[in-house]
């Protein structure tokens, strides 16, 4: 039972007007009260709750905020009077005092005590009835203090007014329309709103309100939406899943990881000076915040998010000119107990080496490849796509991308800001560090700020007002995990390489018009794989970074079979299929349709050549910008760091003895015959004028 429940006892009705202990206070419609024991009470033989009371409305003092002062005053006034009026004290009494007599509810019926009451306020000189002091007690019990309050003087909370529900319901549909467009400003959403309005109900039907009502209808509808904003926030808004954002549980480092992509906000210095942009690609741990992988890249390939995987698997390296104290031996992780475990950590700086358990992704190009999901299946790692258009999937890379963006990138020359609208002037003219350095700062930036600042994502639950670093994390985290070691060999390597699949020839693989052959390949020319479900192909694995080497999968007798490109010689510096596309677009500019291998190796060769020679003087031509950017690229892919494929450790002969300059006894000394010099006339304008005639 409840205050204010309804019950029947003793062939009587009743209200529970108090509950002391074990005893139940109730009074009957005449006001006529009994005590009685609830044991008692409950016993009877029609004793039946009849109805339940609901119960009052507290209501917010907070409205009280909103009033003019006097009427705020005068509604506490009023509560002060009205809690006598119900309980029989008022709110200020001492403990242990009793209720005056015309107030006690034991005694007095509620209609007597409202009379009471206005009664006594008529002594002191306020004209109210005990009809008001009825009303005002219902709207207390109603709505709290602030029912109590002059409505007039209350703010009003309507939000639409007397406007049209059908011109509503079109400037919803108008505002809707805008989430996916670009932006345009409000008259043409007024323009829309009429339009809307005159296909469903016809022309002049539904009166259009006017501009400035329109003006302040629409701030309304649209609040939380920019219209007249920014187009990518209002995307972004509107891909936000509905309902409330769920948190997951991780407990262990590696079970959730999550990866992206995105450009990084700082122009590098590639080749020859040539500046450009540049990939970020993150993989970030949820359990500890750690960022177990980053590599900054032309452009985001499969092979990638491969290799990503296989750095996060392999301890960061001291490398010279770091500081001593970002070492793992110096820092908050147990080293020597994961060196008991791990020999590769006696020289491994201060970042945790983490296993990936599940990786949740975008659908970008490079993390769907099936090169990277077979990586995954290798690693026996789950693969987890996020929907599409779904960034809140995977809000943790999101916001560790933007964080480096902000308190990394910002520092370095060339920071070009997250818009068009944040960026300087003449940006590409500043002293722009190169996609290597910038690595190196990276990975040092990694270990000697991001592992040890502390994360506000990473509190004690039981203390909410510590936090931790990410490498305080993972050393509490690893109490109760524990620690694996996995060594990748350099097949493992190979084996996260894109693959393909190709027929071994007389003549050896052909992969995008390249022929690659070596004299291992002999026993398994014109022979099936054995592997029926890809029409008994071989399974090749590339790097799109270096074309010059392919590994051919031995899948009679197991492992690797590394086949170099038959014109290896003949181009001695690497180069990736950018280069290598870039060269065939241009072969057909020129007119060759068909440009044929050794044309497509050689205009490689050149462009590379003089990309790496610099501006030209003496009236020779002077490469495009284009040239030289993809030259840049190529070479800054090919020089990149982190975990790569292993190389052969001897080119074949067929490769050996081909490059005169490669060979330390060649003559530098030989002159090259020089070309027969025809100048041209001096021209003489009175011979030209005489030859009109």
């Amino acid at each position: 039972m409840r205050l204010g429940d309804r019950v029947r006892f003793e062939k009587s009705t009743y209200t529970v007007v108090a509950l002391t202990g074990m005893r139940v206070r109730l009074t009957d419609v005449h006001g006529t009260g009994m005590l009685v024991d609830q044991v008692h009470l409950q016993g009877a033989e029609d004793f039946a709750v009849l109805g339940t009371a609901e119960r009052a409305t507290l209501g917010s003092a907070a409205l009280l905020d909103h009033l003019p002062e006097e009427a705020a005053k005068r509604a506490l006034w009023w509560q002060h009077h009205l809690i006598e009026i119900l309980t029989g004290l008022p709110p200020d009494a001492p403990a242990g005092a009793l209720p005056r007599p015309e107030y006690d509810p034991a005694r007095r019926s509620l209609a007597e005590r409202e009379r009471a009451k206005a009664a006594e306020l008529a002594s002191r000189g306020e004209e109210v009835s005990a009809r008001t002091v009825k009303r005002k007690r219902q709207r207390y019990e109603a709505g709290g203090v602030a029912a109590v309050a002059d409505r007039r003087l209350a703010p009003h909370a309507s939000l639409l007014g007397r406007a049209d529900p059908r011109v509503v319901a079109a400037m919803r549909q108008a505002i809707a329309e805008s989430v996916p467009a670009s932006t345009r400003t409000i008259e043409y959403a007024r323009w829309r709103t009429g339009r809307i309005l005159a296909a469903e109900h016809g022309e002049d039907v539904v009166e259009m309100p006017s501009r400035a009502t329109f003006y302040r209808l629409f701030a309304k509808l649209s609040g939380g939406i920019p219209v007249t904003g920014s187009a990518r926030t209002r995307q972004s808004l509107a891909n936000q899943p509905e309902g409330p954002f769920r948190y997951e549980q991780v407990a262990a480092p590696g079970e959730l990881m999550q990866i992206d992509s995105t450009p990084l906000d700082v122009l590098v210095r590639l080749d020859e000076g040539v500046p450009g942009r540049v990939e970020l690609c993150g993989l970030v741990d949820v359990a500890t915040r750690t960022i177990a992988a980053a590599v900054v890249r032309p452009t985001t390939k499969s092979v990638d998010a491969s290799l990503l995987l296989a750095r996060a698997l392999t301890p960061e390296p001291m490398r010279p000119g770091w500081s001593d104290a970002l070492r793992m031996a110096r820092s908050v992780l147990p080293h020597r107990r994961l060196l008991s475990l791990d020999e590769r950590l006696d020289h491994a700086a201060a970042r945790p080496v983490i296993i990936p358990e599940t990786i949740v992704c975008d659908r970008g190009k490079a993390f769907i490849s099936e090169n990277f999901r077979a990586a995954c299946r290798t690693l026996e790692i789950n693969f987890q796509p996020c929907h599409p258009r779904s960034p809140a999937e995977k809000p943790h890379i999101e916001r560790t991308l933007e964080s480096v963006a902000t308190m990394f990138c910002q520092f370095l020359p060339g920071y070009l800001g997250r818009t068009a609208e944040h960026r300087g002037r003449n940006v590409e003219d500043e002293p722009l560090w190169s996609m290597l350095e910038i690595q190196e700062f990276l990975d040092e930036w990694l270990i000697a700020k991001w592992q040890n600042r502390e994360h506000d994502g990473l509190r004690d639950p039981g203390s909410p007002g510590r936090t931790f670093t990410p490498n305080q994390k993972y050393a509490s985290l690893l109490e109760s995990a524990g620690y694996v070691p996995l060594a990748l060999t350099g097949d493992d390597y190979v084996e996260l390489l894109p693959a393909t699949w190709r027929a071994v020839n007389s003549y050896g693989v052909k992969i995008n018009h390249r022929i690659y052959d070596c004299a291992d390949l002999g026993p398994f020319r014109r022979q099936p794989s054995g592997v029926v479900r890809k029409k008994n192909l071989w399974e090749i694995h590339r790097d799109p970074y270096d074309a010059n080497w392919i590994w051919v999968r031995n899948h009679w007798e197991g492992g690797w079979i590394p086949v170099p490109w038959k014109h290896l010689g003949t181009v001695p510096q690497p180069f990736g299929d950018l280069a290598w596309d870039h060269a065939a677009a241009d072969l057909r500019q020129r007119g060759e349709s068909d440009p044929t291998e050794e044309q497509i190796a050689q205009a490689v060769s050149e462009l590379l050549i003089r990309a790496n020679q610099g501006p030209e003087d003496g009236g020779k031509k002077r490469l495009s910008r284009r040239d030289r950017r993809v030259a840049a690229r190529t070479k800054a892919a090919a020089e990149g760091t982190g975990p790569r494929p292993p190389k052969p450790e001897s080119l074949p002969a067929a490769a050996d003895n081909v490059l005169p300059h490669d060979n330390e006894e060649a003559d530098d000394t030989q002159e090259e015959p020089v070309a027969k010099v025809i100048p041209l006339g001096v021209f003489d304008p009175f011979k030209e004028a005489d030859k009109r005639w």
